[in-house]
């Protein structure tokens, strides 16, 4: 079949490479210059199925509301006028039960699972450099009484299959000596033993590469517009370079689905929420940590990737704004510095933001909406590295008729 798939991040880049792996002729269409341009350019680097807790929780409606005057929260309410901002934030008001918390991360930590066996495959398969790193990833907490309330929530991933332990201090330390110096400050970690890190970016874009050598064909500077249908089905996506043919279609336009997905009837709940990241050249003769983690009282992670040091931080629910200057990063940079004070040259910063395609739940939109030669694979949100993979094998499955081999509860297109 002729596939055309909307978007060349992460999600899209992934889902060409499985439907291709499946036999199908396909194009890749997205309005950047190169692949991993937008929401995949500088992420956390966190491979991270130890981490897949619902950003929705009990907890979240306070500290969202603290942030209206605190500029330290690791979630930061910044309310603006779009109606799109309130419909959203209201379903997501309405998933911070421990009910719903517990059900969306068991939901999403059995995707990053399966993702992540699917992600070694490819690897295996294409042998693209990402700069990639095993041993595990530290989530580590300052406070007892939070370090012992994240023990009890953990249970909920080794339940689905996660491989995550609880570290005390000394643990935490064994496992990355780069933490000695600021041991006392440090309750516990809960250590994700299988989870790793990598470059997204770096990925995507060998991948894309790999792809190309194999046929399949990618048009950049293409904004997709709009669509060209008759009855249920799509016979063109209309993009600002003139419309694109196929036979099969899937949308993975991350921030910007709901707005083509608006047109064919379907209300996608995906809201951008902003991150912001900072690269850090290490340098010869440093100490930078040896695998990456999360400082969890601050939501500050870091990641190694080769030469560099990536630091993110803040889950900023603002709006499609993606500027930022230095003051934005002055707490992540303070938090670091304090961890690693001899692990990056922190004179020669590389600012970015980015938009994270959000759900209320935490968990992607996939399969087919109305239109019978339709797919979806977005709203992967803060796990887009983590659960691609999954994501696109699950889409490949979907396009083939073939039952996908984790069940799709509460990841469908909404009726």
């Amino acid at each position: 079949m002729k596939i055309l798939v909307l978007g060349a991040g992460i999600a899209g880049v992934t889902t060409a490479y499985e439907l291709a792996r499946a036999g199908h002729d396909v194009t890749v269409v997205d309005r950047e210059a190169e692949p991993a341009a937008f929401t995949s350019y500088a992420n956390a680097g966190l491979f991270a199925p130890g981490h897949s807790h619902a950003w929705s929780s009990p907890a979240a409606p306070m500290i969202l509301l603290k942030s209206l005057w605190r500029n330290d929260q690791a979630l930061r309410f910044r309310p603006n006028l779009d109606p799109a901002f309130w419909s959203w934030m209201w379903r997501f008001w309405n998933e911070c039960s421990t009910e719903c918390a517990e059900r969306n991360t068991a939901r999403k930590v059995r995707l990053c699972m399966y993702s992540q066996s699917v992600f070694h495959e490819t690897v295996a398969a294409t042998g693209v450099a990402y700069d990639g790193r095993r041993g595990g990833l530290l989530y580590f907490y300052r406070d007892p009484k939070a370090f012992e309330a994240a023990v009890a929530r953990s249970r909920i991933l080794s339940d689905n299959g996660c491989d995550v332990t609880a570290l005390d201090r000394e643990g935490v330390v064994a496992t990355d000596p780069a933490l000695a110096h600021v041991s006392e400050r440090i309750a516990g970690a809960i250590y994700g033993r299988g989870d790793e890190s990598g470059d997204c970016r770096k990925f995507a874009l060998g991948l894309a590469a790999w792809l190309q050598d194999k046929g399949v064909a990618f048009k950049f500077g293409s904004a997709v517009t709009g669509f060209e249908t008759r009855g249920r089905r799509i016979e063109a996506v209309v993009t600002d370079r003139g419309p694109v043919s196929a036979e099969g279609y899937v949308l993975c336009l991350g921030v910007y689905s709901p707005h083509v997905a608006r047109q064919l009837g379907a209300k996608l709940p995906i809201y951008p929420v902003k991150g912001y990241s900072v690269t850090l050249p290490v340098g010869k003769g440093r100490t930078p940590p040896t695998i990456g983690g999360v400082d969890e009282e601050s939501l500050v992670a870091y990641c190694p990737l080769g030469d560099r040091l990536r630091v993110t931080a803040t889950a900023e629910f603002s709006g499609y704004g993606r500027e930022h200057g230095p003051k934005d990063f002055r707490h992540m940079m303070k938090v670091v510095r304090e961890l690693f004070p001899d692990g990056a040259d922190y004179d020669q910063p590389d600012y970015w933001a980015g938009l994270r395609p959000m759900t209320p739940t935490g968990a992607p939109i996939l399969g087919q909406g109305r239109h019978a030669n339709l797919w979806y694979n977005t709203g992967l949100g803060h796990m887009g590295w983590t659960m691609s993979h999954g994501a696109a094998r699950i889409t490949a499955d979907l396009v083939a008729g073939r039952t996908p081999a984790i069940g799709l509860d509460g990841m469908t297109v909404p009726a």
